[in-house]
């Protein structure tokens, strides 16, 4: 499975752009899940900021979790051997982003930001100030290592 650029830098490239978290990761994976971008960018929108700035699961994991779903989801819902392969490949994701970083979770990663309020402006001092723009890079590198495990 070759890449012309990665995922990774595409998600980053993204997140520079002002994309949320969760929009960065997703719709950097257009090329694989076949979903057109803006549908994407709109299904990851609400995730940003740990789901709406609620500082809950990090949005560059429900970004990776959406490509994962596209990718190898199933749709069967008698199908109990696919559903329980899927929620594995999906903790195991969440495992992998957890060893580099400490945690799945906004809030812990951001070191006890709180919810609500406006999104901070996106300036040389956010950049610098949030680990956000690592966490999208390697969530994104993450799934393109499930994607060369499993193949599509």
């Amino acid at each position: 499975f070759k890449m012309i650029s990665t995922h990774a830098e595409k998600a980053a490239e993204l997140f520079k752009a002002g994309y949320n978290c969760s929009q960065s990761v997703a719709a950097a994976f257009c090329d694989v899940t076949k979903t057109d971008e803006k549908t994407m960018l709109a299904t990851a929108a609400p995730f940003g900021g740990g789901f709406g700035r609620n500082r809950e699961v990090c949005g560059a994991i429900s970004g990776g979790c959406l490509v994962l779903g596209l990718l190898y989801g199933y749709t069967d819902p008698s199908d109990k051997t696919a559903k329980s392969e899927h929620y594995a490949l999906v903790r195991d994701f969440m495992a992998r982003f957890s060893v580099r970083f400490g945690s799945v979770i906004c809030r812990e990663l951001l070191g006890g930001a709180t919810a609500g309020g406006e999104p901070a402006e996106r300036n040389a001092a956010f950049y610098e100030s949030r680990p956000c723009f690592k966490l999208v890079f390697s969530a994104a590198e993450i799934i393109d290592e499930i994607i060369n495990e499993k193949g599509v």
